[in-house]
């Protein structure tokens, strides 16, 4: 099973403040320790909104709303991709997780849809497109 664990932004992570040298190499050895137990498969730290856009879509309308975004708690400053054979192993790798901001922090665990998942919907023509696209990245 594949879950995006999400680190939820700060005000100061949308602010741009750094983390401590400290911080980083706890985060680090974290981020090791995935690694050699075979469970990450990407981990990215995300500038902050100010930097970022939204595309709203209204039928075929499109808007870009420029950022930052008020809503801090509801943003996301950074994620991992990890491989692991439950959500409780995913919740139990994030309770080993170093604290990744001063203070008070929330990271949200969600499963990634697999193929299988889509049942009838995903014809064979239309998963045979699929694998084929990922093939190729």
């Amino acid at each position: 099973m594949r879950f995006m664990v999400m680190v939820r932004a700060t005000p100061d992570s949308e602010a741009g403040t750094m983390p401590s040298e400290q911080r980083m190499a706890e985060m680090g050895r974290f981020n090791e320790e995935l690694v050699k137990a075979g469970v990450m498969l990407a981990a990215e730290g995300l500038q902050s909104s100010s930097k970022g856009v939204r595309v709203v879509f209204s039928g075929a309308r499109r808007t870009v709303v420029d950022g930052p975004f008020a809503e801090t708690k509801e943003l996301i400053a950074g994620f991992w991709l990890w491989q692991v054979r439950s959500r409780d192993e995913a919740i139990e790798w994030v309770k080993r997780c170093p604290n990744p901001f001063d203070g008070e922090s929330e990271i949200e665990i969600r499963q990634v849809f697999e193929v299988e998942d889509f049942g009838e919907a995903l014809t064979p023509e239309l998963r045979e497109k699929e694998q084929r696209l990922r093939s190729r990245s």
